[in-house]
């Protein structure tokens, strides 16, 4: 079961993060032609935050769906929006060939993306913690945390291939390439998610007769505090993780001259080494505690913030490399231990409906809008990178103060 949520979700968040890959490095050029770079890739980033204003609405709709139908059915129907939406982008007309209704109809995919990748995460993690025997929720949870990096690795390192063509073919036509191999990749993971067996906690629901009718309603009036609070816990791991995967592409292209191809595979090995950690840390929550563990990574995600930029900024592509490994593993400390934390603030028959707004809460002020905002305040501020470096420390303590207060005074229904 956990390795069926781990190849599921890969395979959706290649789809989602194939547009955050292409932001940075084509769509400014092909749907957002301003002549001004830094303007182009605004906009890019933009719509890229657009995908995840669509978040919520989709967890709150598949996650009611999740406590009503089912996990399963979910995660087989988040699959197939996807796939079906990234695809599309890749057979998209581009700004040059069809004018404004070019952006328009990128920004309307994105929605769909934004809507599909919003409710798979409830569906995917509750699956693997209510699977998961006593004891070791932190480790099966953590599972499908992993389809994150190998997600990342997949379209970045599609993009890799693809950039060793030479420029001309790249913007013409190699870009679609890697949204085009989604309908393989859907084919691949719905043979999978078909084959599972569904939640036993939901089983238990409908045999007792303990489902609500509506549990969306149920979530929101009785546990609006801890839904608010969950969305919190991720703040500092959400912006931190964009940031460091998206906008550090722009921001090291532009601003520090450094080679695409370099950062890419910086990324890569950053997404390699989450593979490892994730697992890790949710596998020895057991033994820490993870309470503890991830109340120190979100101190630990304020010191480095300054630190990861001063790094950085001295073009040195091992330095550059060093710095997004640690910072992205101390954001794995807290991603890795999300499923089997959270799960614990809910009873069972709100719990898809109430994780999944909560989880995606974050997806829009922490996640989606943290490219957009760091290229802004680099904008803003002439240029000068400190801003980005305070948002990342506003972020962690915003997620300290979460956590603090959402474990301590809530919790308790998985054990």
């Amino acid at each position: 079961m956990a390795f069926a949520s781990f190849i599921g979700t890969s395979i959706e968040w290649y789809d989602f993060f194939l547009y955050g890959t292409a932001s940075a490095l084509v769509f400014g050029d092909l749907f957002f032609p301003t002549g001004d770079p830094l303007i182009s890739t605004l906009l890019a980033f933009a719509t890229f935050g657009v995908g995840f204003a669509a978040r919520p609405i989709g967890g709150a709709v598949f996650g009611s769906l999740g406590d009503k139908l089912g996990r399963k059915k979910v995660l087989v129907v988040t699959l197939l929006v996807m796939g079906a939406a990234t695809a599309a982008i890749g057979l998209l007309p581009t700004y040059g060939q069809i004018g404004v209704a070019a952006p328009i109809l990128l920004v309307l995919l994105r929605l769909v993306q934004g809507f599909g990748v919003g409710g798979e995460w409830g569906a995917a993690a509750l699956m693997a913690v209510e699977h998961a025997p006593k004891g070791r929720r932190g480790f099966f949870g953590s599972m499908p945390q992993m389809g994150v990096p190998a997600g990342t690795i997949l379209s970045t390192g599609a993009f890799v291939l693809i950039n060793r063509m030479d420029e001309q073919t790249f913007l013409s036509w190699g870009w679609r390439i890697p949204f085009l191999a989604s309908f393989l990749l859907v084919i691949v993971g719905l043979l999978i998610r078909v084959s599972v067996e569904e939640s036993p906690e939901f089983e238990k629901l409908v045999k007792e007769k303990k489902q609500v009718a509506m549990p969306l309603r149920s979530a929101v009036r009785d546990h609006w505090r801890v839904i608010l609070l969950a969305g919190g816990m991720r703040f500092s791991e959400n912006s931190v993780f964009y940031v460091v995967t998206v906008f550090l592409l722009s921001y090291g292209t532009t601003a520090l001259g450094l080679e695409r191809a370099a950062l890419l595979n910086a990324a890569l090995i950053a997404a390699f080494v989450e593979i490892l950690t994730i697992p890790y840390f949710g596998a020895v929550s057991a033994r820490f505690g993870a309470r503890r563990m991830y109340l120190s990574a979100a101190a630990l995600s304020v010191l480095l913030a300054f630190p990861f930029f001063l790094t950085v900024n001295t073009g040195n592509m091992v330095a550059v490399t060093i710095a997004m490994i640690v910072t992205i593993v101390v954001a794995c400390v807290m991603y890795a231990l999300q499923p089997s934390m959270m799960g614990s603030l809910f009873p069972a028959e709100v719990r898809s409906s109430a994780v999944s707004i909560g989880y995606q809460i974050a997806a829009v002020f922490a996640g989606g809008l943290s490219p957009f905002i760091a290229t802004g305040l680099y904008a803003w501020s002439g240029e000068q990178w400190w801003p980005i470096a305070a948002y990342m420390m506003v972020m962690g303590l915003i997620t300290w103060i979460c956590t603090h207060l959402a474990t301590k005074r809530y919790g308790g229904h998985l054990t």
